[in-house]
């Protein structure tokens, strides 16, 4: 648990078993408001987080998911159920998959295969009448002194949306402005990657979705992978600059193993984007050991994928 200021906290989902992988933020004023659910088997752990925060489950009103990836929105299905005065809010285009999860399902076991059930089960359909479909630019007040404005967000997804706090000025970015590795920040400061998974990557929308987040000037970001940094703008110029690397890392392997089926590019490119990044890091003195590597090597698989799917034409 993180207290982050402006009766904001951070609770730790233990997603993957990794600590510091991916959290839900709980903002305590009139309606309390929840901002991520991650996936079910990590249900157990928010709801030792509410606890600690003495919060009951009916006191709940706004539970927001930033896009209907299952590492993000597997576990509202579970977490509605237990709040009966909740409404979830999401992009319109991800409403219908929250209530029928049955393609988000197939998707999901397509990339993830037999450990589907282990990462995300199970996954339960909710009721369209608590949810809320928000528009772009779209306000909801949580407090006297307090409104958060929902932004249509795509790149990393098209049903992605972020959420600009107006009392704390940070801006909650689920994954489109990367991932953020806090095991490393005491050692060389905030470190990003781009996350790319599949299957709706765009390079432009990601870049168009930065630079509108930047218009809002937040104080700081709240990343899905995980955690706050108030290093924004290293944050905008490291996005762009690993980016344009790995989108020339997979024009190169594309065109290298033409002939060669996607599964085998994306292995190919996933060692390809890891062997730079371990090199980025070495130079930095951090030493192979590091327990960040495995992490980005589980990062890097998936988000090779996305990028051969983007942009692999033939």
């Amino acid at each position: 648990m993180h207290d982050l200021g402006f009766n904001t906290y951070l609770i730790d989902l233990f997603d993957l078993s990794f600590q510091e992988r991916t959290g839900s933020y709980i903002i305590l004023d009139e309606d309390i408001t929840i901002i991520e659910t991650s996936a079910s088997p990590s249900h157990e752990y928010l709801l030792q987080g509410l606890k600690e925060l003495q919060i009951s489950l009916d006191r709940i009103k706004n539970i927001i998911v930033t896009h209907i990836h299952l590492d993000h929105s597997g576990g509202a299905g579970l977490l509605m159920e237990k709040c009966p005065n909740a409404t979830l809010f999401v992009h319109p285009k991800g409403a219908r998959h929250l209530e029928d999860p049955t393609k988000l399902i197939a998707s999901a076991k397509q990339v993830y295969g037999d450990d589907f059930d282990r990462l995300f089960n199970p996954i339960l359909p909710i009721d369209s009448t608590k949810i809320y479909q928000v528009a772009d630019g779209e306000e909801l007040v949580i407090g006297k002194n307090r409104k958060l404005t929902f932004l249509h967000t795509p790149g990393h997804a098209n049903h992605h949306i972020s959420i600009f706090d107006s009392s704390s000025k940070f801006m909650y970015t689920g994954d489109t402005l990367g991932i953020y590795y806090p095991q490393l920040q005491k050692e060389i400061g905030t470190f990003i990657l781009p996350s790319t998974s599949p299957n709706q990557f765009s390079y432009d929308a990601t870049l168009s979705s930065s630079i509108k987040i930047q218009e809002y000037n937040p104080d700081a970001i709240c990343f899905g992978h995980y955690g706050l940094t108030r290093d924004t703008n290293f944050v905008y110029e490291s996005l762009k600059l690993y980016l344009d690397r790995f989108i020339n890392l997979t024009a190169s392997t594309i065109e290298d193993n033409k002939e060669k089926p996607f599964y085998e590019k994306s292995r190919i490119l996933s060692a390809a984007l890891y062997g730079e990044v371990k090199q980025d890091l070495q130079n930095k003195n951090i030493e192979q050991s590091h327990p960040v590597f495995q992490i980005i090597k589980l990062d890097l698989e998936v988000s090779a994928m996305g990028l051969v799917l983007a942009m692999d034409q033939d």
